[in-house]
Formats: C-alpha cells, structure tokens, sequence
C-alpha cells in the first residue's frame, strides 16, 4: 500500500471516530416518530424546519399547535385519530376548543405547513384552524362531529385543501375567508385550490367568504342543509373572480333554524350571494329540494346587506329534481348569464337550455 493510500485511510479513520462521516447533509429532513401514549405536540416543539412528523395508528388525546414553517404532520390514514384532552389547556389551540391549529403571523406566515392522513374529531370547535398562512396542504384528512368547522382558514393564500372527509360538522364542512374577527373586502388567495372533497352531514358543506382568486372542483358535496354558499357583500373589493367547477352537489336536504345572519336553510345546491364574476360551470346538482329561501339546485340571492350579484356566469351545469326550481334568480343584480344549463325549471323562466 502506498503512503498516499496510508495517508487517505487515515484521514477517513479520523471523520468516522470525530463523527462526521455520518453528519446528515445540510437541509436533510428528520422524521419524528410518534406512538400511542407519546406526545405529538412533544413532537411539533422538538421539530426544526423541514421535519416530518410520522403519528402511528392509535388514539391521540390532545390539541395540536403548530407555528413554525416548512413541516409535515403526517397520520396513517383514519386510524390515526386526534380527540379533544382530557386534561388542562396547555396552549392557545386547545384553549380555543380546535384539534390542529396552524398560525403565523401577518409578518411571518406559517409557510409550506402540510398536514396529511389522519383523524381530528369532536372539537368544541373547529377540527383543523389555519391563520396567516402560506401554502398550507391538507390532504387525506377526516374531521368529523366538530362544534363548529371541520377545516377552516382565514387570512391565507395559495393553500391545497385535497381529497377530505369533512362531515357533520356543526357549521360548515371546509370554510374559507378572508377574515373572521373583522369587516374587510374579499382577499386574493392566490389560487387557493378546494378540490376532491367530501362534505356530508354539515350545515353547510363549504363555504367562501369574502375571498377572491381560488377554485372549487370536482367536489361531492350532500346531505347538508346547503351544498355551497359563495357569500360575499357591500365591501371593496367584493367576493369573485373564482370557479365552481365540476361538483356533485346534491340531496342537501336538512333543515337548519334560522340564526342572526341566515333565514331557515334546507335543500339548497350551490348559493351566490353579493359575489360579482363567478363561474359555476359544468357541475352536476340534482335533488335539493325545500322550502327556505335559499332552496334550489343553483341559486342566486341577494347579500344579508342587500349587495347584488353582477356580472356572474352560470353555464354549462346539469341541473334536476331541485325545488321549487333547478335554476333560481332571487335577486336585482345585473350582467348575470345563464347559458347552456341542462334543466327543467328555472326562475325566472327560460334560464334552461
């Protein structure tokens, strides 16, 4: 051997016992196991950017907050479950009655946060609460029997809500909005994307509040006092500039009381009320039928403040079996167009191709 092989040998003997040989790469990602009995919260405090968090099957009795960028929590599937504690409220999220909260702040957003296959379920509250966010994902989740919302966000942009369960829930299945603590006009999202979801069982399967710029497709969405409400109203900029394509919206069929906002809802499919350019194109919505004054397969109703709806396009949707109609216009707003919706019966008449 020569004394150039000597000399290299040694220096790798050096790096093995000083232990750098085996130094993660910078920016490498470290798993954080977690088990029946341990803590995820434990684990989100322990985790640096870029982390996953693995939860294994089991049942976990606690809250989770999670404020840092750049993490995955990640379930098994729907055995991996998440119930309200037992014990003291140890931080804001469990004291606000939510399962996962994600929050940042308007300076720093939680960005790139990923929260992927499990169950959250019987909150007081909201099952998963997103605030000042950034490119959230949350896919393969189950929130189910929540006190309020199953998956719900606010002040957020460019978030992937994909391929959930959310079902009875108290409020809405999946919410959105640009704000919920004050009066503000609609927020771009950025593209904000609500896709291959189930909302079942709630009083609202989704709702958008005052939000601009994002899509909803491809969607089933059933058994709910109403389907989808767009909801916008007299502020500046108003709700719109967004797609409702491609849902199954149907069977909306319980009855909700009236609150201090809303009038009775029951058997209403997809509701815009104060949004201005909207597509709704090329959804399926069939056998919603009631008697509130949202009732109807795709209904356009004017804002609680009396905003109109303008300039929306209502196109290409096979609509039956809703009633008292497949098509309704309960409003005064302008530039509405109805175009190439396959139906029966429409108010006011000839809305159906």
């Amino acid at each position: 051997m020569t004394k150039r092989q000597f000399t290299y040998l040694g220096c790798v003997a050096l790096m093995v016992t000083s232990g750098l040989a085996a130094a993660a790469p910078a920016g490498a990602r470290t798993s954080h196991d977690v088990l029946p009995g341990e803590s995820i919260q434990a684990a989100v405090d322990a985790a640096k950017p870029g982390d996953v968090i693995d939860v294994a099957p089991g049942v976990y009795r606690e809250s989770v907050l999670i404020r840092k960028s750049d993490l995955t929590l990640r379930g098994a599937g729907e055995r991996t479950v998440i119930l309200p504690p037992t014990g003291k409220a140890r931080h804001v999220c469990a004291q606000g009655g939510n399962g996962i909260c994600v929050l940042g702040t308007d300076a720093k957003p939680a960005t790139n946060v990923a929260i992927r296959s499990l169950t959250v379920a019987e909150f007081k509250k909201n099952g998963i609460w997103a605030s000042r966010t950034n490119k959230l994902s949350i896919r393969a989740v189950t929130s189910v029997g929540n006190g309020n919302w199953g998956i719900a966000q606010e002040r957020s942009l460019r978030s992937e809500i994909l391929g959930n369960s959310a079902r009875n829930n108290a409020e809405s299945g999946i919410f959105v909005s640009n704000t919920v603590d004050t009066e503000a006009g609609a927020m771009n999202t950025r593209r904000t994307v609500i896709r291959d979801n189930l909302l079942a069982g709630n009083r609202i399967g989704l709702t958008v509040r005052r939000l601009r710029n994002l899509t909803v497709n491809n969607n089933v969405v059933t058994a709910n006092c109403a389907g989808m409400f767009v909801v916008g109203d007299e502020g500046v900029p108003r709700t719109g500039d967004l797609t409702v394509r491609g849902n199954r919206v149907h069977h909306n069929n319980k009855s909700c009381p009236k609150t201090a906002r809303l009038p009775r809802i029951q058997g209403a499919g997809i509701v815009l009320t104060g949004v201005e350019r909207a597509t709704v194109e090329a959804n399926a919505v069939w056998g919603n039928a009631g008697t509130s004054p949202f009732s109807g397969g795709i209904v356009l109703f004017k804002s609680i403040v009396g905003a109109p709806n303008s300039q929306n396009v209502i196109r290409n949707n096979a609509l039956a079996s809703n009633k008292p109609s497949d098509l309704a216009n309960r409003d005064t707003g302008k530039g509405n167009t109805f175009a190439g919706n396959l139906c029966q019966v429409s108010e006011k008449a000839g809305k159906c191709a």
